[in-house]
Formats: C-alpha cells, structure tokens, sequence
C-alpha cells in the first residue's frame, strides 16, 4: 500500500512524464504503420525517394539555420551558376548528339555482313561501354591538342569541347547497341514481307524499319541522356567552369561555411531540376511502348 501511494505521489509530481511516453508510444507505432502506406509509392517513383530526399537535405539545412549574408552572397553568384549549369545542358547536348550520329553509323555496321566490320565495331562498343568516364574525359582532354594549327592559322581548342568528346565516346557505344538492339527487334516477317513487295533494302531500313526503331529507341536514349548529363559534373575536373566548378569557387570565395552548404544544395537542386523531366518523359515513354 506504501509503495502504490509512492507511486502515485510520483505520478502528481511528474505528469508530464506519462503524456510523453504515450506520444512517443503514438510515434512509435506510427511510423510501421505509415512506411507500408508509402512503400509502394516509393517503389513506383524512385524519383518521389529523391525528392523526399531533398526536402529532407532542405529541411536540415533550415534547422543548422543560415544567415542573410549567406542568402545575399547565394543571390550574387546566382547568374554565375546558371551560366554554369547552361554549360553543363550544352556538354550533354553535344555529347548525346555526337554519340548519337557516331553509334547510329556503328550500329549500322556491327549488323554488316562483313566478319571484319562486326569484329571491329564490337570491339569499339566493348572499350568504351565499360571505359570509366573520368578515364575517358581526362583522356580526351590530354591527347588532343589545346590549339590546331590549320594553315598557320593557330585556334583554340576549348577544354570543354574535350570534355563533350570524352562523353560523346561512350554514348556513341551505348546508342550503338540500343540501335542494334531496336533492329533485331523488328519481326523478320516485316522483312520478308517488305521484300516480297519489291521493296528495295534501303526502302525496307527508311519506311519499314526506322521508324519502328525510333519509337523502341527513345526510352533508353532518354534514359542515355540522364546519365550523360549527370557525367558533365566531371568536366569541373579538367578546368571548365560548369556549374560544380562555379559552386566550389564561390564556396572558396565566401569562405563560410553555411553559404557552402547552402551553394551545394543549390547545385544539387539545379541538376534534379534538369534531370528529373528527362527521367518523367523516359518513364511515359516506356509504358506507352508497352501499351504498343
């Protein structure tokens, strides 16, 4: 009887105590409740995990807390960082076009009835799909040369048009085997059939084959060109001034540490805000191929 009258003489003192046990006994079961709810969500869209994701970087960042300098100084260097993210956008549109011109061609001639040609194009493919891309960026920018004599005449060659060569290596690899893949898709029936309405082969491939292609190629050359466009962060490594590089040498600048963490968030929600259209768009595009 002494001991339940302790007890409850505890209890008046504190209540505080048991309401927050009861909230965090809420909290608790709370949370298993709702990651079931959300599961499949986060599984259907990976992106909607990154997003989160960011809100949550946002919403540690607003709790370390900021200052107006930092805000005012973010607000100074903000056309620096957009001319720096269109040099990145510019990188990967070069890149992709470059790869796409040069693996459609290689594409072409891996399916070529030559032994020789099927061997030298496979042989491409293999060497820079499974090249590492900072190996390929810092061996565009050191081989060639950083002015081409032509004529007398001496021109610059800018580092950045290394850098879009040095990514247009591998996308030319990985559109040549989506190329390849997309052709061999194609049913032979519609060959046959092509050819037994006295189609020539260049008709079959331009009025057949192509536009079936296109159609199966564009998901993973959407997808291509996600991946190429987040390898241009790597230009900052051979000296052009993209965006990451812009980011760092503000950062250096201003020499505080909540303008860096706030300058770094920027970047990051400046490449999510390029890629992520890209990512929604591959999406659409591989179900309605499915629907088809």
């Amino acid at each position: 009887m002494a001991n339940d009258l302790a007890l409850k003489g505890a209890d008046a003192k504190a209540p505080g105590v048991d309401g927050q046990q009861r909230r965090r006994r809420a909290t608790a079961g709370f949370l298993p409740a709702l990651l079931p709810a959300l599961l499949p969500a986060l599984l259907r869209d990976p992106w909607f995990l990154l997003l989160l994701a960011l809100v949550a970087l946002g919403l540690t960042w607003a709790v370390t807390g900021t200052t107006p300098e930092a805000v005012a100084a973010l607000w100074h260097w903000s056309p620096a960082l957009l001319r720096g993210l269109a040099m990145n956008i510019q990188i990967s549109l070069l890149a992709m076009a470059l790869g796409t011109l040069v693996g459609l061609v290689i594409g072409a001639l891996s399916l070529s009835p030559s032994w020789l040609l099927r061997r030298l194009t496979r042989a491409y493919v293999l060497l820079f799909r499974n090249a590492p891309i900072l190996v390929l960026v810092y061996f565009t920018t050191y081989v060639f040369p950083f002015e081409l004599n032509l004529g007398g005449w001496y021109v610059p060659f800018p580092d950045w048009i290394k850098v879009v060569i040095g990514l247009g290596l591998p996308a030319s690899a990985n559109v040549a085997e989506i190329f390849r893949g997309a052709i061999q898709s194609i049913p032979s029936a519609q060959w046959e059939a092509a050819q037994s309405l006295a189609f020539r082969r260049t008709q079959i491939f331009r009025m057949v084959v192509l536009p079936q292609c296109v159609r199966r190629m564009l998901p993973s050359w959407m997808n291509l060109m996600a991946s190429i466009t987040m390898s241009t962060s790597l230009a900052s490594l051979v000296g052009v001034h993209d965006l990451v590089d812009t980011a760092t040498v503000a950062s250096n600048t201003v020499a505080r540490s909540d303008f860096t963490i706030l300058v770094y968030f920027t970047l990051l929600a400046l490449f999510f805000a390029y890629c992520y259209p890209i990512a929604r768009w591959t999406r659409y595009l591989e179900r309605r191929h499915e629907h088809h």
